[in-house]
């Protein structure tokens, strides 16, 4: 039998070490992930002044850069209409972007992209962070490929 200071001291190292396995936020079950069309001008205050909108709120920001021929981004863009994401990645606001008409002032601010659909989590100065995704496979399987990477890319 071992004495209660051995118990103790095991007890005091179990609570103490460190866990190879990331602390993971729980999502609230009715929060949405919603499309924000981006404004005009430069995209780095724009995205900043959303930062600002979304905060208080408690809704993360991202940048989000589609087309309407891009079939993964249709299939993408319907589960997010349908509110098939909700409850998924948490309250999540994405500035949408059209790559075929946004791609030179996207560049401006550092979104930079060679496939979409694009995601990037933005810095704090509204300019492009390296927390990025890009590409996804075509037809239905894109909301499961794109949805665990979206996570990753949002977990703290």
């Amino acid at each position: 039998m071992r004495s209660p200071l051995v118990v103790l001291a095991l007890a005091f190292a179990a609570c103490t070490s460190s866990s190879s396995t990331p602390a993971v936020a729980a999502i609230d079950p009715n929060a949405t992930v919603k499309f924000i069309t981006a404004e005009g001008g430069e995209v780095a205050p724009m995205v900043l002044r959303q930062l600002g909108r979304s905060g208080p709120e408690k809704r993360r920001v991202m940048v989000y850069v589609g087309a309407t021929w891009c079939e993964p981004c249709r299939a993408f863009h319907d589960a997010v209409e349908r509110g098939e994401l909700t409850g998924k990645l948490g309250g999540l606001d994405l500035i949408a972007f059209d790559a075929d008409i946004d791609a030179e002032r996207l560049l401006m601010s550092g979104y930079e992209s060679q496939f979409i659909p694009s995601f990037t989590v933005p810095n704090a100065d509204g300019r492009a962070s390296t927390r990025h995704t890009e590409g996804s496979v075509k037809g239905g399987g894109a909301v499961k490929d794109l949805v665990p990477r979206l996570k990753t890319m949002l977990a703290p």
